[in-house]
């Protein structure tokens, strides 16, 4: 491979799944920006924004753990499929319904509950099936990345497309396009070959997997402070999405069009960030890291959230973008290469909880304290959280390394 930071793309198998996986995630931005465009405009409740980001993501905190048992155990290549096969029925019944003029409310955060399930059977799923794409270990922090900057590359493109479709056409547009991206989804899938990872045997009942994976996670001070750490950037960053309808049009008396283009500055970001770890060789340094990251993305938040204009508000929000980007990528990195093997989808689906999981309470805590105390006290007061939990992790960063180090070393992953 002529560029380094492209390594894992020589594997034929990952190439065919970021292919489909690129127009399945900018439809799936479309419909989450058209969704929640939609429903503000129905009901003008900041609180009901909350609850939609509260319901799409409840499933992923309350089955991720499951879905971590199960990947450790089930075929990951049909399992992965059959999930995308479901995201395309719920796409069809979102469009259906709002093209035949029936969609409620109480429609749009139902379906978005629905997604939130197959969303969180799939996440833990994806991360171990990661590995049987690139075959191994050597590419995975590379794909980890790249997968990372397909994601926010379908972040930026597609709230920018929802918001201009939006105007020119309707949201139930938008919702049928997403419908129309899986055929991609589907095709690639048909194509991929992969040969399932060795699993060894097991009897073990649900309730004792999932113990020792919790065990497993908490007795390692590396995978459980830097668990924390996401969960409290989910919690106290993330929101900023929740409440951009809000900002858009009580702070910056704006349209969908410009909610379109401030949630793809945040992707821009997040873009820059990806393309700077796919440029690392390895998971060294990660650490010092998140901790910058997530002190940046704290500062960017308090900092947009007393914006006097949109252009100064775009750059912040492109820091913030890349703030919990880094964070979250560098977290999974770190956690993909020391885990075991055997506990790895377990292990994946904590990751999952802490970061998709967590959200719903962040959103839904944010959506209220907006309508109370306004979106901007609401930011900053999550901006400065954020700001403090970093400083924290910074104090604590020496015992981390002194543990991560004996696994890097026999790894054999060399100091950058």
């Amino acid at each position: 491979m002529a560029f380094p930071s492209l390594r894992a793309l020589r594997h034929r198998n990952f190439r065919l799944f970021l292919a489909g996986q690129i127009f399945a995630l900018i439809g799936y931005w479309i419909q989450i920006v058209a969704q929640s465009w939609l429903l503000y405009k129905l009901t003008g409740s900041a609180t009901l924004l909350g609850v939609l980001s509260f319901a799409s993501s409840l499933p992923i905190l309350l089955l991720a753990p499951v879905a971590g048992w199960w990947a450790d155990r089930c075929n990951l290549h049909r399992t992965m499929f059959g999930t995308q096969l479901l995201e395309l029925l719920q796409a069809v019944t979102l469009a259906t319904l709002a093209l035949t003029g029936v969609l409620q409310p109480w429609h749009i955060i139902t379906l978005a509950m629905l997604m939130g399930i197959f969303v969180a059977v799939e996440l833990p799923i994806r991360h171990a099936y990661l590995l049987e794409l690139v075959e191994g270990k050597e590419d995975l922090p590379n794909a980890i990345a790249l997968t990372s900057l397909m994601a926010n590359s379908g972040r930026m493109v597609g709230p920018a497309l929802a918001g201009i479709l939006i105007g020119v056409l309707s949201e139930a547009h938008c919702f049928l396009i997403n419908a129309f991206t899986y055929i991609a989804v589907v095709i690639s899938f048909l194509l991929i070959r992969v040969r399932a990872q060795p699993r060894e045997p097991s009897k073990q009942a649900l309730l004792a997997g999932l113990r020792e994976g919790f065990a497993y996670a908490w007795n390692l001070l590396p995978i459980r402070a830097l668990l924390m750490t996401l969960a409290v950037v989910a919690l106290l960053a993330t929101p900023y999405s929740t409440l951009m309808p809000v900002m858009v049009r009580e702070v910056f008396h704006g349209d969908s069009e410009l909610m379109g283009f401030l949630m793809s500055a945040s992707g821009g970001g997040a873009i820059c960030g990806t393309l700077y770890l796919a440029s690392r060789k390895n998971a060294r340094g990660l650490v010092r890291l998140i901790i910058i990251a997530v002190l940046a993305a704290g500062t960017a938040l308090a900092l947009f959230s007393h914006a006097p204009s949109v252009w100064i508000a775009l750059p912040l929000l492109s820091v913030v973008g890349f703030g919990i980007l880094v964070t979250s990528v560098s977290v999974n990195t770190i956690l993909q290469t020391i885990v075991d093997d055997d506990k790895r989808g377990r292990v994946m689906s904590l990751y999952t909880a802490a970061f998709l999981g967590i959200m719903p309470f962040g959103a839904l805590t944010a959506g209220a304290l907006a309508d109370l105390i306004g979106p901007r006290a609401t930011l900053t007061l999550g901006g400065l959280c954020c700001v403090a939990a970093a400083l924290f992790l910074a104090r604590n960063r020496h015992r981390l390394r002194e543990q991560i180090r004996p696994i890097y070393e026999r790894l054999g992953i060399a100091r950058r």
